[in-house]
C-alpha cells in the first residue's frame, strides 16, 4: 500500500486530504507541525509527502530543504496559497518536485499524486539514483544528491543538481529549453524560459573558471544548452 505524510496545520484541510487519500486506497499520516515534519519524515519511511507551506516552527520551504540536504529523494507535493511565480520556484528550488495551488481540486491532486509516483517509480526502475557523473574535478553524484570539487560538497539546490544530471546524462547533445523543463520540472509545471537561464548562470559560477566563458555549459543560441567535458 501506498503511504503518504500529509503536512498540514489547517484542521479542516488536513481531515479532508486524509479521508479523500484514504478511499483512494493511500495509507495516511497527517503531521500539522513542521519541526514533527521533519522527524517523522525520517523516522518512516513514505511513498509521498504532500506538503503545506504555512506551517508553525519550521515553514515548508525550511521542512523540505532539510529532508532534501539530508538526501531524502521522497516526492514532494507542495500544498500552497503563494501565487507569485517567485514563490512557487523558491519551493521547486529547495526540492518539491511539484506544488498546487489552493484552492485545488481533489481530482486535480490526486492525478498530481498519480503522475509524481508514477515518475518516482520510471526513475527508480532506470537505476538512476545510483549514478555518478565526473567531469574534469567535479563529481556529480546522484545517489547523495550532491555536487563534488576535489571531494568536497558544494553548495547547490535541487533544481540546480537536476538541471546539471540532464545535461551530463545527455552530454554533446543540445537540450532545448522545453525539453529542460520537462526533465527538471517536469511536465504541467508552469515556468518561464528564463528560470532555466537563471539556472545555468548559477550553475556556472559554481563549476566553469570562466563563467563568461564557459567550458561546459555551453548555449546554443535559438535552442538551448548543450554540456562539454
Amino acid at each position: 500500500m501506498v503511504k503518504i505524510l500529509v503536512i498540514e496545520d489547517e484542521p479542516g484541510i488536513a481531515f479532508g486530504l486524509e479521508s479523500d487519500l484514504q478511499t483512494e486506497g493511500y495509507e495516511v499520516a497527517v503531521v500539522g507541525d513542521g519541526a514533527e515534519a521533519v522527524r517523522r519524515a525520517r523516522a518512516e519511511t513514505f511513498d509521498l509527502i504532500l506538503l503545506d507551506i504555512m506551517l508553525p516552527h519550521k515553514d515548508g520551504f525550511e521542512v523540505c530543504r532539510e529532508l532534501r540536504r539530508g538526501g531524502m529523494k521522497t516526492p514532494i507535493i507542495l500544498l500552497t496559497a503563494k501565487t507569485h511565480e517567485a514563490e512557487k520556484i523558491m519551493g521547486l528550488d529547495v526540492g518539491a518536485d511539484d506544488y498546487v495551488t489552493k484552492p485545488f481540486s481533489p481530482r486535480e491532486l490526486r492525478a498530481r499524486i498519480r503522475a509524481l509516483l508514477r515518475r518516482a517509480g520510471d526513475n527508480h526502475s532506470e537505476d538512476q539514483a545510483d549514478e555518478v557523473f565526473r567531469f574534469g574535478p567535479f563529481e556529480l553524484d546522484m545517489a547523495r544528491f550532491q555536487l563534488r570539487r576535489d571531494g568536497r560538497g558544494l553548495d547547490t539546490t535541487t533544481t540546480e543538481l537536476k538541471l546539471l544530471a540532464a545535461l551530463v546524462r545527455n552530454r554533446g547533445r543540445v537540450l532545448t529549453r522545453d525539453r529542460l523543463l520537462d526533465e527538471v520540472w517536469g511536465a504541467g509545471i508552469s515556468v518561464t524560459d528564463r528560470v532555466i537561464d537563471n539556472h545555468i548562470v548559477a550553475l556556472r559560477k559554481k563549476i566553469e573558471d570562466e563563467p563568461t566563458a564557459p567550458r561546459y555549459l555551453i548555449s546554443v543560441r535559438g535552442f538551448g544548452y548543450r554540456f562539454d567535458g
